[in-house]
């Protein structure tokens, strides 16, 4: 099978050939048919001292199902996260860190769909949003935060806004089709009657299934628009002077820096949920003097401790979903090859919405 490796800090990225891994006690092996890419992962490419397996969220079906595995069987279509090789033909799920894709939907919609939604609901929940309420989103235009400005609508908050970088620029420079060397998407007819914009490798998607959105051509869109096309009330830059009226909650993926005025965007008893890699500090003074609060959020702790938690959110998002109150939104899919160029969509913050590899 071909799988992508690197062999030293910050690449380059390659694809070998190995062999079919087989499934150990409590795994299941599964025939890839999408990954998704993730801001974490491609960090550790540049960041982490020694190379790790590029692993995170796929979609696929069983093959075969190690010692001990009750849930799942040979021609389950299934996703999960994998902790090992997931950029590859065939991968190592965990049967706990894994769930079944209904019929009605396809892997590349579940890659999507699944990891972020539930990181998104689930830093929703964390900020305990009461119907009404207000809501900040930053990184609106990412894999994560598309998906919780429509959470977070369809939870009955009464404000949504987005937070984006740069100046809302044209999201698509460099877009996925100047980094993968292709001419540009052109559109292709879905047979539902919706608009696809063409693979940035130069292939055209295959047929959009119900409920997922593929991003129009991003040259000359900007996130502003793509965050508001979501169904957000509004969208703010971060480096504005002021994040205009101040919310009830603030969903960040970003940290570093921007921790600041995101705190500052909170109106008095506020919450900002941080389930970001960027790290960051918040002073205290800065909480105290509005009753504020700071939340931290890690999914894999819920998937892990809470399993009955993790369910009951997945099973809400996949109802969501087939009821059209949230839908997935597809910047563009990759080949293996071409995993590099996927990477740096997602570092050039290009993407509107998820980055998908498809073996």
């Amino acid at each position: 099978m071909r799988r992508v490796r690197y062999e030293s800090a910050g690449g380059p990225l390659f694809v070998e050939d190995v062999p079919v891994p087989a499934p150990g006690p409590g795994e299941v092996l599964v025939r890839c048919d999408a990954v998704g890419i993730t801001l974490p992962m491609v960090r550790k490419v540049t960041e982490a001292a020694e190379p790790v397996p590029l692993g995170g969220e796929v979609a696929g079906e069983v093959v075969a199902a190690g010692q001990g595995v009750t849930r799942f069987r040979a021609g389950d279509r299934v996703t999960g996260l994998c902790f090992g090789y997931g950029y590859a033909e065939f991968v190592l799920l965990h049967e706990a860190m894994t769930s079944p894709v209904p019929d009605d939907a396809d892997a590349v919609t579940a890659v999507a769909l699944v990891r972020s939604g539930l990181v998104a609901l689930g830093a929703l929940d964390a900020a305990r949003l009461a119907p009404g309420e207000s809501v900040l989103v930053t990184a609106a235009a990412s894999g994560v935060g598309h998906l919780a400005v429509q959470l977070a609508r369809a939870l009955g908050a009464g404000r949504v806004l987005g937070a984006v970088s740069g100046p809302a620029e044209a999201a698509g420079a460099p877009g996925p089709a100047e980094t993968a060397g292709a001419s540009g998407p052109a559109e292709a007819a879905d047979p539902g009657g919706r608009t696809m914009a063409a693979d940035p490798g130069g292939r055209t998607t295959a047929a959009d299934p119900v409920g997922r959105t593929t991003a129009a051509d991003p040259v000359g869109r900007t996130k502003a628009d793509f965050v508001r096309s979501l169904g957000a009330d509004g969208c703010v830059r971060y480096d504005d002077g002021t994040w205009g009226d101040p919310v009830d909650c603030v969903l960040d993926a970003v940290g570093g820096d921007l921790l600041t005025p995101a705190v500052a965007a909170l109106a008095p008893h506020g919450r900002l949920v941080a389930y970001s890699s960027g790290g960051g500090t918040v002073r205290a003074y800065d909480l105290l003097v509005g009753a504020k609060s700071v939340i931290g959020f890690q999914m894999a702790l819920i998937a892990r401790g809470r399993p009955d938690v993790y369910e009951r959110w997945r099973r809400e998002l996949w109802r969501l979903f087939a009821e059209g109150a949230v839908k997935p939104v597809v910047h563009g899919e990759f080949a293996l090859e071409d995993a590099a160029a996927a990477h740096a969509v997602i570092t050039s913050r290009a993407n509107l919405g998820k980055v998908v590899l498809r073996p």
